[in-house]
């Protein structure tokens, strides 16, 4: 079947896989540390209550009517009513009715799972690789780092000398106001010499009177890479006077998939527009992520990609905006399988520190998913056709 033929192809079923992988033991933080990272609320929790690996993820197959599968992944904490809402409204619908760029879906966490699977049908009917309807590959692997939550000060720096001794060249690091952070450079500098660190405080030093301190004292030391959103995202003329004061580089996340935080693309010309910032860490969607790559690539600043701590299918998603983004130089948090006990996919992406390839297992997403892995960690099952 040619590619047109092929693409008038309507969708007749959605089949999603709701799962809980955990992490691997002892990976997120140190043991003595309680420190709930999923940012938003949940249920009637508040922000910063739960691990994130104890939230469901759900992974989507989409069915075409010519055999087609698309894969998706969604955000943790899907909402299942707008999941079969959305999928009755694309139900029937050809790939030819749908404009890539702009999906009939409403805005909400949701959007990226559908989107994902969409584009990864509409790929594998051109039999191209994914990236090629982003304008195809600009690098066949990306730059990644390894990750860490909080750490104790006895335990760092063997930490990071485990990740340097596999390859990395930079550890992520969460950090607050709790964390003795110029204890922690001294230590990774004095176990890890070379390796390179980025901070995220995830805007929890709360004002530029705490970070300057801080700034000052990881500057003597020298092994930090990048800062990222050390104090509230709204800021901005602070994160101005901090990027002056300061000879480390200032980087915001812009997350579109945090919607309710009112995270737009328009927060990165904002900041450009103040002179804030040094660049960015992006999340967002495929025609969301081009979106902010070419905010930055214009205004020649670096970006990474960011996370959730993700599965296979998002980190595929993700290796292929990446390899056709200008502005991400950085290195980016594609680590999920480094933290993770499994990612869900048959053969795991491919990572030679400090890189990751672009998956070349078929066209599309170029994963494929594991059965096994899905009935391990599968705590429900869902059909609509």
């Amino acid at each position: 079947m040619d590619g047109i033929a092929s693409r008038q192809a309507h969708i007749i079923g959605f089949e999603f896989d709701e799962v809980v992988v955990p992490a691997h033991p002892g990976v997120i933080n140190s043991e003595t540390l309680a420190k709930p990272l999923h940012m938003l609320p949940v249920g009637g929790k508040e922000s910063w209550s739960v691990q994130f690996d104890e939230l469901p993820k759900l992974i989507l197959r989409l069915h075409l009517s010519d055999g087609t599968m698309g894969l998706g992944e969604f955000y943790r904490d899907h909402e299942w009513t707008r999941v079969e809402q959305i999928a009755d409204n694309l139900m029937g619908r050809s790939l030819d009715q749908l404009i890539l760029q702009k999906l009939p879906i409403p805005l909400c966490r949701e959007y990226d799972g559908f989107e994902c699977a969409i584009w990864d049908a509409y790929a594998k009917q051109l039999g191209v690789p994914l990236h090629r309807l982003l304008g195809g590959a600009l690098r066949d692997k990306i730059a990644v780092s390894a990750w860490s939550s909080h750490r104790t000060q006895d335990e760092i720096g063997p930490w990071v000398r485990q990740y340097q001794d596999q390859g990395f060249e930079v550890i992520k690091f969460k950090c607050d106001l709790e964390d003795d952070v110029p204890g922690w450079c001294a230590r990774i500098a004095e176990h890890a010499p070379g390796m390179k660190i980025i901070f995220d405080p995830n805007q929890r030093w709360e004002n530029p009177g705490n970070a300057r301190p801080i700034i000052r004292e990881i500057e003597k030391i020298g092994n930090v890479l990048v800062l990222e959103d050390p104090i509230p995202r709204w800021m901005m003329l602070d994160y101005k006077e901090l990027r002056r004061f300061s000879s480390i580089p200032i980087a915001l996340h812009v997350s579109l998939p945090y919607i309710y935080q009112g995270q737009r693309p328009y927060d990165a010309i904002n900041a450009i527009a103040h002179g804030a910032v040094d660049g960015f860490n992006f999340n967002g969607g495929l025609a969301g992520f081009q979106q902010l790559d070419h905010i930055a690539r214009t205004a020649g600043l670096y970006c990474w990609h960011g996370s959730e701590v993700d599965l296979g299918i998002l980190e595929a998603m993700y290796v292929h905006q990446c390899s056709a983004a200008a502005s991400c130089v950085w290195p980016g948090d594609i680590f999920g399988r480094m933290i993770r006990s499994h990612d869900l996919l048959e053969t795991p992406l491919k990572v030679e520190p400090p890189f990751i390839h672009v998956p070349t297992d078929g066209p599309g997403l170029g994963v494929k998913l594991s059965e096994a892995a899905l009935e391990r960690f599968g705590i429900s099952k869902r059909r609509i056709n």
